[in-house]
């Protein structure tokens, strides 16, 4: 399914290492982190699903970005595909280019050691 159906949101989001950011931000575009590259294609989340992303694949780790990308400009490369549980996911086939990201923004951790959203993501998924 692409996403330009308009049942998928118009944005979707990444989470990143900084340093790896970084480097994308100066080459212009994302290849992918390494579990990317290995099941080859980008991983991304819906605003509803990237709290449990973070909670399943980033608990405990700092020095992370939050990236917001619009849907929109990715196309064709941009498919929805069942994952956990069945739930759809954004997975990108090809590079992330920066002229579709619409944010970036550091990623900490709350007190309770829980990656902490506030202000990150839409108010409807607060």
């Amino acid at each position: 399914m692409a996403e330009t159906d308009a049942a998928f949101p118009s944005r979707v989001y990444k989470i990143a290492p900084s340093g790896l950011w970084e480097e994308a931000r100066a080459a212009g575009v994302f290849t992918g982190a390494p579990v990317d590259l290995a099941d080859g294609f980008i991983h991304f989340s819906s605003a509803a699903q990237v709290r449990e992303t973070a909670r399943r694949h980033f608990a405990g780790q700092d020095d992370l970005v939050l990236v917001a990308v619009d849907a929109a400009v990715l196309g064709s490369a941009l498919v929805w595909e069942p994952s956990r549980g069945g739930d759809l996911f954004p997975h990108l086939y090809g590079p992330l280019p920066m002229t579709a990201v619409v944010s970036q923004a550091p990623l900490p951790r709350a007190a309770d050691g829980t990656h902490d959203f506030t202000g990150l993501l839409p108010e409807e998924t607060a």
